[in-house]
C-alpha cells in the first residue's frame, strides 16, 4: 500500500492519530517564497505544529525543507495564524472552530508562543533518523518523527505509529519574529470575573453600580489595576457576560467604599445588600477584604439572561485585559454597544 500517499488525508480526516490534539489550520498552506507545508496546526496553549510528509525524498530534502518551513512559521504574527485558518475555512469562525475543538477552551492571548516540526513517514532511512536524532537531543531543535506501519489481518486494516525519538515532540521553541504572537488590546476593554455566591451577589452590583473580589491578594490585585474609564465586561463564572460598564474609581475595601446612588454619597455597609461582601474563611495574615470598584453601567442582564457563545474568552484573573476579539465583537451584537453611548448613561435600560 503507498501509505504515504494517505497520511495527508488521513490526518485530515482525524488529526488525534498523530498522539496530540490539533486544529488544523490548512493543508498545502503557501509560504511567502513559493513552497506549500503540508499541514499546519496549532495546539490548546497556542503552538503552531508544522506536520511534513516524507514522499519519499532524499534525508538532505525532508529535513532542510522542514527547517525552511519553520524559519518561515516563525515569523507568522497573531492575525497571520488567524489568516491561514479563515483562508483555508471561509464558512468557519477560528474562535469558534478553537473552542468546539479543545473542549470549550477559548483562544489564548497568543498564537505562535513557539512551534515545533514532525516529519511523517511510513518508513525512514539510517540518514534522516541520525540528523533528525542530532538536531533534536544535541541542540534541543523542535523536531522529530512520527512512524506509521501498515498491517493487514483477515481483510481487515491496521495503522501502527511510534515516534523516532521516545519522548514524543520536544518542547516547542520560542519565537523571536518582529510581528506580535500576542492579540492587539484596545487599551480600553478589560475582562472581569464577578463569581456568585453568599459573599457577592450579581443583583447587587447591578443595582448599585460596582464591580467586586477579594478573600486574598490573588482575587483583589488584579481588580486593583483597573484605571479609571476603562469599559469592563463582567462575567459571571458558569453563567455567562452580564454586563458592560465604565470604571468609575479605584478599588476600595467594601469597609471603607462609598458609591454614588442617583446623587447621593452613600457608605457601601449602609446599603441594603443580598450578599455579605466579607470572607472570614480566609487564612490569617492576608488582606481578606472585599475591594469594590465602582462602576456606571452602560447594559447589563440579569444573571439567568446571561451571555455565552463557545469561544468566548474567560480567565480565572479577577481582571485582565481584554484582547479577544470575538468576545469584544459577540457581546456589541447582544448588548447592542454600537447604539450606545461610549461612556455609558445610569438611565439606559438594563436588559
Amino acid at each position: 500500500m503507498p501509505l504515504e500517499a494517505k497520511l495527508e488525508q488521513l490526518i485530515l480526516q482525524d488529526p488525534e492519530i498523530l498522539e496530540a490534539k490539533l486544529l488544523l489550520l490548512g493543508n498545502q498552506v503557501p509560504t511567502t517564497y513559493g513552497k506549500y507545508v503540508d499541514l499546519l496546526g496549532v495546539d490548546s496553549e497556542g503552538v503552531l505544529h508544522i506536520l511534513e510528509l516524507k514522499r519519499d525524498r532524499t534525508p538532505r530534502e525532508v529535513v532542510a525543507q522542514t527547517l525552511d518551513y519553520a524559519s518561515w512559521v516563525r515569523t507568522l504574527g497573531n492575525s497571520d495564524v488567524r489568516d491561514i485558518f479563515e483562508n483555508n475555512n471561509p464558512v468557519r469562525s477560528f474562535d469558534e472552530a478553537f473552542a468546539e475543538r479543545f473542549d470549550g477552551a477559548p483562544v489564548p492571548d497568543e498564537l505562535n508562543s513557539g512551534h515545533v516540526m514532525t516529519i511523517i513517514a511510513s518508513d525512514l532511512d539510517p540518514a534522516t533518523e541520525r540528523i533528525i536524532e542530532y538536531l533534536n537531543t544535541s541542540h534541543g531543535v523542535p523536531i522529530n518523527a512520527m512512524l506509521f506501519r501498515y498491517f493487514t489481518d483477515n481483510g481487515h486494516e491496521y495503522l501502527a505509529r511510534t515516534w523516532l525519538i521516545d519522548a514524543g515532540p520536544v518542547a516547542a521553541s520560542g519565537t523571536t519574529q518582529n510581528k506580535s504572537t500576542r492579540a492587539p488590546w484596545n487599551g480600553s476593554d478589560w475582562y472581569v470575573a464577578f463569581g456568585v455566591g453568599e459573599s457577592r451577589s450579581w443583583d447587587d452590583a447591578r443595582s448599585y453600580g460596582f464591580i467586586s473580589a477579594g478573600g486574598a491578594d490573588w482575587y483583589s490585585r488584579t481588580m486593583k489595576s483597573l484605571p479609571a474609564e476603562a469599559r469592563v465586561f463582567v462575567h459571571v463564572p458558569q453563567h455567562g457576560y452580564v454586563g458592560v460598564g465604565i470604571v468609575q474609581g479605584p478599588a476600595v475595601p467594601a469597609d471603607e467604599a462609598v458609591l454614588d446612588i442617583d446623587g447621593v454619597s452613600k457608605d457601601f455597609r449602609s446599603l441594603t445588600l443580598q450578599a455579605s461582601y466579607l470572607h472570614p474563611q480566609a487564612s490569617q495574615g492576608v488582606d481578606a477584604a472585599e475591594y469594590i470598584v465602582p462602576v456606571q453601567w452602560v447594559y447589563t442582564v440579569a444573571l439567568e439572561d446571561a451571555v455565552w457563545r463557545q469561544g468566548m474568552f474567560a480567565n480565572q484573573n479577577s481582571a485582565c485585559k481584554l484582547r479577544n476579539q470575538f468576545t469584544i465583537d459577540e457581546l456589541t451584537k447582544e448588548f447592542k454597544l454600537d447604539a450606545l453611548p461610549r461612556s455609558g448613561s445610569a438611565s439606559l435600560p438594563r436588559d
